[in-house]
Parts: structure tokens; C-alpha cells; sequence
């Protein structure tokens, strides 16, 4: 098969155009979310959540509200499972796997923990499903926590045992996320909030989500390091591709190539799949960026909860800004600029924390 030989703007404007961060707006929520195949949550909401924020950059105000989100998971045509939103219709890519779970392919030490663990404690799992059986759906606080072995972290996650139980309940296909209730999380029996949709076999659903997913990264490795919820690898899908200057084999949608491109300017989350996987992110764009919201303030360099900002195929810097609801203003700590910005992009990017602030709206005030 034919290698592809990509420059490295043609990578990045694969890479943005896969992501709907060019010129041309998708039509809305649902296309978005099929297109993406996820939204990734996170409570977070320095400026918004990641969720708004990711369908926002794509759809504009005009196109968005954060009650479409809530409207659409309330009507279940979106879903969330393990911390991501996705098309209802997706989970029949994950059943059979809910199915065989632990034992699917070749058993990792993280993996046969979970396995050990949830036997260990299924009294408790029991014990779960009864009390939700009976009054679900209910947040984590409000169900039984009889586990006989506690779960251990060096994280946030230690001794809380409903809620990791839970979380696995998840991936065994038992319990699901029903709703949500201020942030609180409500749990019921997954044939509760589930479609009755037939299982697709492990091996055909795992190469369709490979295929799905180099659709909406355009570009990406073929192997890349284990992720327990959402990998940013695509095994064998689509067709092999090299990038002038950067290391290795790629994988490229062949339905990319040799696209016409028109970019536009875009404010990210910090959780934005343009640039999640922070390798690609310098390898193809040589963009340094970090979360920093985790540092002590006195270390970071672009601000708690800084939005990478997109001018074309380019990352060109991060907007430090935070949502002060309170006082009714978006208030714009620093515009950190990669490079100095010229006219064009200084007035794109200016325009569009002007939408963000409108979206949100809150009164703009720019930096001192």
C-alpha cells in the first residue's frame, strides 16, 4: 500500500478540519458529537465546562446553547459513559465488551486489580444493584458501602468505594448514569437508561471504533500508550502516512486528502481532542502546552485554566481568562502569544473572546 508523504501544514489541517475547527461550521449537537464521537466531561469551570466549551468552538453561539446538552442526554440521544458523552447509538459498540468484561484480550496489571477487587467486594455490588433496583436512580451518597476489601490510591480515589464500584459496575454493563443532579452523578440499572440495542462483536466494534475515531483526528499513531477510557490510537485504520520532519508511521484518513482547507480562529478547551494527546500536539504542531490548574500559581506559566488558541492549521497561544460570575465578568488575565501576533490575528482572536464572553453572558474585561 502507497505511503502518504504529508508536510507538516498538511497534517495540521487535517488534523483541524477532522476536528471541525475549520471554516465550515458543522450543523449542530448531535453531527458534532457523531463527528467527534465524544465530549469528554469535567466539572471544571474556570470559563465553562469542557463540554460547552468544545461545542461551542465548533458551533458558535448562534449554534449553541449548554441546554441543548441538557436537553439531549435528558431525551438519552446522547449518552454518558465513563466521563464522556456520546451518540446513544455508540453503545452498541461497547456491549459485548460490558459483556466479557475483565477477561477481553490479554489482562494488564491495572485490569486484573479491577477484576480481583470487584469480586472481592460482590456482597456490595449486590447490594447495589438491589438498592437501586428499588429506588433509583441515586447519587453515590445514598447507596450501601459494605465492601469488605477497600479500594487504595495514592489519588483522590482512596477508600471511595461506592464510587469506583460503580464506575466498574459501569464497565460490566450493570449500572449506568441516569441523570445528574446540580453535579452530583444519579445512578441507576443500566436497562433503566439504555436503548435495547443488539451487541456488536468485540473484534468488529473495537476496528469501528478505530475507524471512527482516525475520522475525527484525521492523523494519528497506530500504537500509542494504554488508556483505560478513551485511547488516541487507531490500530489499523485508515492508510499509512509519513510527516516531513517528525519520526515515525502515521495514520491518515484517506477521505482527508487533498481537501480544500479555509481556517478560521478558535478557542479551545484545555481538554480539546485538537490537542489531548500532548506528543501529537508537539510532534505536529510544536505547540508546548500544559494543564496547570494542578500547579501551584507561582509556577504556571499561562494561567489555572489557560484555552489554547487556533488561528488556521497554527497554535498560536493561550487565552488566560476566567468566568467571574459573580461579579458578571469575563475577565481576561493575559493573551499569551506563541509568536507575536500580527494584525489579522490579533483582531481574529480578539473577535472571538469577544463571542466567548457573549456566550457566557458575562461583561468582557480586557487586561490591565
Amino acid at each position: 500500500m502507497t505511503v502518504h508523504e504529508l508536510s507538516r501544514t498538511d497534517a495540521r489541517r487535517i488534523a483541524v478540519r477532522a476536528q471541525l475547527l475549520d471554516a465550515t461550521r458543522p450543523y449542530g449537537l448531535s453531527d458534532v458529537v457523531r463527528r467527534l464521537t465524544l465530549l469528554q466531561i469535567d466539572p471544571t469551570a474556570a470559563v465553562a465546562p469542557s463540554a460547552d466549551l468544545v461545542a461551542w468552538s465548533r458551533l458558535g453561539a448562534s449554534g449553541y446553547a449548554p441546554a441543548d446538552l441538557t436537553a439531549a442526554l435528558a431525551d438519552r440521544t446522547l449518552l454518558e459513559l465513563r466521563a464522556m458523552i456520546r451518540p446513544a447509538e455508540d453503545l452498541a459498540l461497547y456491549r459485548a465488551e460490558m459483556a466479557e468484561w475483565p477477561e477481553r484480550g490479554t489482562p494488564t496489571s491495572w485490569s486484573e486489580y479491577h477484576g480481583t477487587w470487584v469480586a472481592a467486594n460482590d456482597a456490595c455490588r449486590r447490594d447495589i444493584l438491589d438498592r437501586l433496583g428499588t429506588a433509583g436512580p441515586l447519587p453515590s451518597r445514598e447507596l450501601p458501602d459494605t465492601c469488605e476489601l477497600p479500594w487504595r490510591s495514592s489519588g483522590w480515589s482512596n477508600n471511595r468505594n461506592v464510587t469506583k464500584l460503580l464506575e466498574l459496575m459501569v464497565q460490566r454493563g450493570e449500572v449506568a448514569v441516569a441523570g445528574r443532579s446540580g453535579g452530583d452523578r444519579l445512578w441507576d440499572l443500566a436497562e433503566r437508561v439504555y436503548r435495547d440495542t443488539p451487541a456488536i462483536p468485540v473484534a468488529e466494534a473495537l476496528r469501528t471504533r478505530d475507524e471512527r475515531r482516525l475520522r475525527a483526528l484525521g492523523i494519528a499513531r497506530a500504537r500509542g500508550p494504554e488508556c483505560q477510557v478513551e485511547p488516541a490510537d487507531v490500530g489499523e485504520a485508515g492508510e499509512p502516512a509519513v510527516v516531513e520532519g517528525v519520526r515515525g508511521r502515521w495514520r491518515v484518513d484517506p477521505a482527508q486528502l487533498g481537501q480544500p482547507f479555509a481556517g478560521r480562529a478558535a478557542l479551545l478547551s484545555p481538554f480539546d481532542r485538537l490537542i489531548h494527546d500532548r506528543r501529537r500536539t508537539t510532534e505536529l504542531f510544536g505547540f508546548d502546552y500544559q494543564l496547570e490548574m494542578y500547579k501551584p500559581a507561582a509556577k504556571r506559566r499561562w494561567g489555572y485554566f489557560a484555552l489554547p488558541i487556533l488561528y488556521g492549521e497554527s497554535l498560536v497561544g493561550k487565552l488566560d481568562a476566567t468566568a467571574d460570575r459573580r461579579a458578571g465578568v469575563l475577565r481576561v488575565d493575559a493573551i499569551h502569544e506563541d509568536e507575536e501576533f500580527d494584525r489579522a490575528v490579533t483582531e481574529a482572536v480578539g473577535r472571538e473572546i469577544e463571542y466567548l464572553a457573549r456566550f457566557l453572558g458575562l461583561e468582557l474585561l480586557p487586561p490591565r
